[in-house]
């Protein structure tokens, strides 16, 4: 029986650039919501979010190095970033992207396992645990349950 999460080198370099240009958004996303963000209530998570920023950045040098490793390339465009004069509008837009993050790295996973690429699956797990944590930070800002997240 075929592993239908069993994919090609060229497709996971496909994939690991989708999800850099992710990573390039947050980055992005996070630097200018922290020094944008308005409201005394919002002070402690434009710190939070600042934080969120250099360990996006982390995550896209380990991404790019996975791809280098598959003798890919990677790219330089990130995801286009929403903005907002709402504090809780970026704050949704940060726990979307999250959000999607998290389902596409759990996708990886098995994608790289089935691959028997066990050193990706180890990367992206550490990743997605950051990717988790900033999620429930932001959903505590919001002052929300975490989002339920399929996938």
């Amino acid at each position: 029986m075929k592993n239908p999460d069993k994919i090609s080198r060229e497709k996971m370099v496909k994939l690991l650039n989708e999800d850099l240009a992710r990573e390039y958004q947050a980055i992005i996303a996070y630097i200018v919501y922290s020094q944008t963000i308005k409201g005394a209530k919002f002070t402690a998570i434009a710190d939070e979010l600042e934080k969120h920023a250099s360990e996006e950045l982390d995550h896209a040098i380990q991404i790019t190095k996975q791809i280098d490793y598959f003798n890919g390339t990677p790219i330089t465009t990130p995801n286009a970033v929403k903005m907002s004069d709402k504090a809780e509008d970026m704050l949704r837009f940060d726990l979307e992207n999250e959000r999607v993050t998290i389902i596409a790295y759990r996708e990886r996973i098995r994608q790289a396992e089935a691959m028997g690429e066990f050193a990706l699956s180890e990367v992206l797990r550490k990743i997605i645990a950051q990717e988790q944590e900033h999620l429930t930070d932001l959903a505590d800002a919001l002052g929300i349950d975490n989002p339920v997240i399929t996938g």
